[in-house]
């Protein structure tokens, strides 16, 4: 009833304000996107967002600062660089004096060192009213410096990216600063430090091409016009016509461009929450102390026993392919807090098939990436059945890169009946993508351990499972090649898949046996929703083992543990 009656009053407040509005004695602002009437004081209590369709509108520097930072911890840094007129374009200090006078600002980017939520961070602000944000030589200074001052204090950049491109009346002056404030961030991140762009409406030209699109993790606002050449320009130098959304965040988002798209209202908890992620840390096994436990299955798992060692291959291989059996992000909402999913290769696509992230193992950060079937048939379609594409092993090594850039162990969990073997996965270069990840994993210098909790299928499969330990459920299949193509190879009949099961050694007991898994995973009488908090409260007790035995380990030595595994087969 109090809920009841707090909408009802919040609803004659709206219609109050609306009445106000009508006759003139409120202030009202239109939405450039709808065109409808807004009340100015409910824009700005929603952050600058309409409240009727939801348009981001663009943010002045300060009321970017006051959505994001901790009250009165921006320190403004380089607001005394000079500009000048490299070119002697005619008019130019005229245009910056003007900018500066209708702003209050003394160029398009305002950068200095701030608090989120008491983390401590550089940030820059570029600005749309200044010139559009174009990027001329005080703008690249400007960022440039503040990110060699970051690296010097060991702190990470969070840049809100807007640009209408180069400053022409700078010409090649404008161009260098690409040049300039991207080997700037490459020193940084050499550094081992973090670097977030987010790209508000608009990002486009030199300043996509340069600062704008190198995070370590980037993230933009719903909508958000990101792109190199605009549609203007497309359209007057080619002809080609632009469909509807095309250049757009969500569009960034399809093609692998961008990690996620936050709402404004959710942005300072999630630059937070990354940068609690990224603390500076000693060793892999930073529990939280009041999370200690001792794993002990429930009454009811005791109950059902377990009878998986006596199933048939055959059987195990069925129960390996059911729909119903939980999947890799359930076992990651069961075991981990704070997951954030990233998405993208940086080069065509987001693969659905493969999840990826960073969360916290009982305070531990680590980066986890499962392959992802889908959970009904609809969402199975959606996720191409679990069968990663070249975008998907390419996203999956980005974020395991990244793990090893920060000190992150990575934990994978795998159930892919095989690599998609479609016409446009030959075209990505799907063999090349799967090498490069069995190249790559070798020498990662950061704790690996992957979990076989489906079928393992193939290279496939290895291709995220290059562990320094591999453990598998007990109903769990890992094979050369599915029981059907095995018997269509060797025995020119698929309708042998049975009698091939059982010869080919493909079960956890089995590959257990051969030292091709360290661990077998208990199932309590088979793995289905009744029994994923004890199978995944089993794994998080072994896991945290796992990385304190690990922790010892120098990167040096723990690639070289994981060639040597590899090395005895």
């Amino acid at each position: 009833m109090a809920f009841r009656s707090k909408r009802l009053a919040e609803q004659k407040n709206k219609e109050m304000q609306a009445e106000l509005a009508a006759q003139g004695a409120l202030d009202t602002i239109e939405c450039p996107s709808c065109k409808k009437m807004l009340i100015k004081t409910q824009v700005v209590e929603n952050k600058y967002v309409c409240y009727e369709c939801g348009n981001h509108f663009r943010v002045r520097t300060f009321n970017r600062i006051k959505m994001v930072a901790d009250k009165e911890s921006f320190t403004p840094w380089f607001d005394d660089m000079e500009s000048k007129n490299p070119l002697g374009f005619p008019g130019y200090e005229e245009k910056i004096s003007a900018a500066q006078e209708k702003t209050g600002l003394h160029e398009a980017v305002s950068v200095g060192e701030a608090k989120i939520y008491g983390e401590s961070v550089v940030l820059g602000i570029c600005d749309a009213r200044f010139m559009m944000s174009s990027m001329g030589h005080v703008v690249g200074e400007k960022i440039a410096a503040a990110v060699e001052r970051a690296t010097k204090k060991r702190l990470p950049v969070i840049l809100f990216c807007c640009s209408g491109g180069a400053r022409m009346q700078e010409g090649i002056i404008s161009l260098m600063q690409m040049a300039k404030t991207s080997a700037a961030l490459k020193r940084h991140s050499d550094a081992g430090l973090l670097y977030i762009p987010v790209l508000t409406d608009p990002t486009t030209g030199g300043v996509t091409a340069s600062f704008a699109m190198l995070g370590d993790i980037i993230l933009a606002e719903p909508k958000a016009l990101i792109g190199f050449a605009g549609a203007r320009v497309i359209e007057q130098t080619i002809g080609q016509k632009l469909p509807e959304g095309f250049q757009r965040a969500e569009f960034q988002l399809e093609h692998g461009f961008v990690d996620a798209i936050v709402e404004r209202k959710d942005l300072k908890k999630r630059l937070y929450r990354i940068l609690k992620l990224h603390r500076p840390a000693d060793g892999y096994a930073n529990f939280e102390p009041a999370t200690d436990f001792e794993f002990t299955p429930s009454e009811l798992m005791k109950e059902r026993g377990s009878k998986e060692k006596y199933m048939s291959a055959w059987e195990k291989v069925k129960a390996a392919r059911k729909v119903n059996r939980p999947a890799s992000v359930d076992y990651m909402a069961e075991i981990f807090d704070h997951f954030i999913e990233f998405h993208g290769d940086r080069y065509y696509r987001d693969d659905p098939a493969v999840v990826g992230g960073i969360a916290e193992l009982d305070g531990q950060p680590v980066t986890v990436i499962g392959v992802h079937k889908g959970k009904d048939m609809k969402d199975c379609a959606r996720h191409n059945y679990g069968m990663p594409s070249p975008e998907g092993y390419r996203k999956a090594l980005r974020l395991m890169k990244q793990a090893e850039k920060f000190h992150r162990p990575i934990i994978t969990f795998v159930n892919t009946s095989g690599a998609f073997c479609g016409m446009e996965a030959e075209e990505g270069g799907q063999g090349e993508a799967i090498a490069r990840n069995l190249y790559e994993m070798s020498g990662i210098k950061v704790p690996i351990l992957c979990l076989m909790i489906g079928e393992g299928g193939s290279g496939g499969a290895l291709a995220l499972a290059v562990g320094n330990e591999v453990w598998m459920m007990e109903k769990a299949t890992y094979s050369v090649l599915s029981p059907e193509g095995f018997a269509s190879i060797l025995w020119k009949d698929g309708k042998r898949a049975k009698e091939a099961a059982e010869v080919m050694k493909i079960t956890a007991h089995d590959l257990h046996e051969l030292h091709v898994v360290e661990r077998i995973i208990p199932e309590y009488g088979g793995a289905d929703e009744s029994a994923l908090h004890d199978i995944s409260m089993y794994m998080k007790f072994h896991m945290r083992n796992f990385l304190e035995k690990y922790s010892k380990m120098s990167g040096e030595e723990l690639a070289e543990d994981r060639y040597k595994r590899f090395r005895s087969f």
